[in-house]
């Protein structure tokens, strides 16, 4: 439930505040200490953490099946693993620590890490998502505290503390990773409406995501998927079927990301049909879609219950059998909009699939698909026409179109170019902040000092000047003028951490402040 502005905080029980409060303080005293390290130190830190989760992919994968009952582990332990290393080596050339200087624009950015994040992770990819959030937050030398669906809570806590663990060992402060080890709606309350979080990465259902919005913290939410996929004619049939059933029956579904209501033309429906029962998908008839349509939608509203189920199961339960090799069930159907509930996001690997007289209608009936649910996610575009891919692109509510690929992966950058994420940004479509695919550099700001642009006004040089925070970081000498008072920073911090006799005079000093901030 939303936190409102006017809410006394006396409605929070005193134990899930006392817990929000304990948790953020301990992350505040961490991220001070983790924002004086260098970019030598930061990649050390965050090469340890992917090394350590790339370790157990495989573990957490059948642990969250096992506590979810959703999606496949195998694809699970892939997901965890391009979560890990993959996910690093693509920001490898991003620095978040070191200033930039542009003496043509005659100005230097400095960068300002966000501080605390509170992550929200959804049960249909829990440690992907903890994996994913963990290493954008580290990159930008932010600590961050977790709140997993409590269906996943026992996976995700113990792949905290293991991320953590490795963390320190490379040399990080304490409590740069934490999760809540009993999620309760006080308590992400509480969290989410502290003044001493900066920011909130939310992903999960809709009412989660409005309430971050609603905190009154920043928030970064992502809504639902929902994506349509155009086969057009001149498409390699064999090719737009075995990309689409692999990336819908891929974990069984759970990604947004996946395929959700197919469309073509009349004109390849035969060709397509073929190719995609060849692929492993079962076209369902008329009877079984009735059957279908009732199982997984009794009174007009998603059945939770085929959330990450497979093809055969969910074609068992709905009252028709399929041989157990299929991978994903097509349903025809006569029309898109608010009256099929086919068309709507079903997380299982069911695809719809509508009929289109030209690409102008088949263009329509995506758009129609995408202003029920998923404005602003991903849809796909199978063909050959460089023209018609534009249109197509051009004429929808969407932030990425993935081209002759598997949307699944596509649109979550494993299978395209676009950066590798667990957080699709919708934008303004989908009601969202951001509309490119989530990355660290959305957890750091940066302080700008611009020059006059009067050519006769000259800019200094700025070689060896370097930036002050309490004290000089990690591996930096201290800049020409140093604060009053300066911290100076012991010899073992060159190793890559915080000395622990300053990192305890830091502690030291947050306790009397936060001391006198409730006298």
């Amino acid at each position: 439930m939303p936190v409102h502005d006017d809410a006394p905080r006396l409605q929070v029980p005193d134990r899930a505040e006392t817990t929000a409060r304990m948790k953020i303080d301990r992350a505040g005293w961490a991220v001070r200490a983790y924002a004086r390290y260098d970019r030598a130190a930061v990649m050390r830190i965050v090469r340890a953490v992917a090394e350590a989760a790339h370790q157990a992919a495989g573990h957490y994968a059948d642990w969250a099946v096992r506590e979810t009952g959703m999606g496949v582990a195998e694809h699970k332990r892939l997901k965890n693993e391009l979560s890990a290393h993959p996910l690093v080596d693509f920001y490898e050339e991003m620095d978040l620590v070191n200033p930039r200087v542009d003496p043509a624009r005659k100005m230097v950015e400095i960068p300002k890490p966000a501080g605390v994040v509170f992550a929200l992770t959804p049960a249909t990819n829990p440690v992907s998502t903890l994996y994913y959030k963990t290493i954008l937050a580290l990159l930008g030398r932010n600590a961050v505290i977790f709140s997993p669906h409590p269906m996943a809570k026992a996976c995700c806590n113990d792949a905290a503390a293991r991320l953590e663990a490795a963390a320190v060992a490379a040399g990080a402060p304490v409590g740069l990773i934490q999760c809540v080890e009993e999620p309760s709606i006080p308590l992400v309350q509480a969290l989410m409406a502290s003044p001493k979080v900066q920011v909130i990465l939310a992903t999960g259902g809709g009412p989660m995501v409005r309430a971050a919005y609603s905190s009154g913290t920043p928030a970064i939410g992502v809504g639902p998927g929902n994506a349509p996929v155009y086969v057009d004619p001149d498409a390699d049939q064999n090719a737009a079927a075995r990309r689409i059933v692999e990336s819908k029956s891929f974990d069984n579904s759970v990604l947004c990301t996946h395929e959700s209501v197919l469309i073509s033309l009349e004109e390849n429906r035969g060709r397509l049909e073929r190719a995609l029962r060849a692929a492993g998908a079962h076209v369902c008839t008329g009877t079984e879609v009735e059957k279908l349509r009732a199982f997984l939608f009794p009174q007009g509203h998603l059945n939770t219950a085929t959330v990450g189920k497979s093809a055969v199961w969910i074609a068992e339960q709905s009252g028709f059998r399929v041989v157990p090799s299929v991978r994903v069930l097509v349903a025809p159907i006569e029309q898109v909009g608010l009256d099929e509930p086919l068309t709507r996001e079903k997380l299982s690997p069911v695809l719809a699939w509508a009929v289109a007289e030209s690409f102008e209608r088949a263009t329509g009936m995506a758009q129609m698909i995408l202003r029920m649910v998923g404005a602003g996610h991903s849809a796909a575009f199978h063909g050959e026409d460089a023209q018609k891919a534009m249109d197509f692109a051009s004429a929808l509510s969407v932030y990425r179109v993935v081209v002759n690929a598997p949307c699944s992966q596509g649109a979550a950058g494993f299978a395209t170019h676009l950066a590798p994420s667990f957080m699709i940004g919708t934008g303004y479509f989908g009601r969202s902040s951001v509309g490119e695919n989530i990355g660290p550099q959305h957890l750091v700001h940066w302080t700008r000092l611009a020059w006059n642009a009067d050519a006769a006004v000259a800019m200094p040089d700025m070689a060896g000047v370097r930036v002050s925070f309490e004290g000089p970081a990690a591996g930096q000498r201290p800049a020409p003028a140093p604060r009053p008072r300066p911290v100076a920073v012991p010899p073992a911090a060159e190793a890559g951490g915080m000395d622990r006799d300053l990192l305890r005079q830091l502690i030291l000093q947050e306790l009397r402040d936060l001391t006198r901030g409730q006298s």
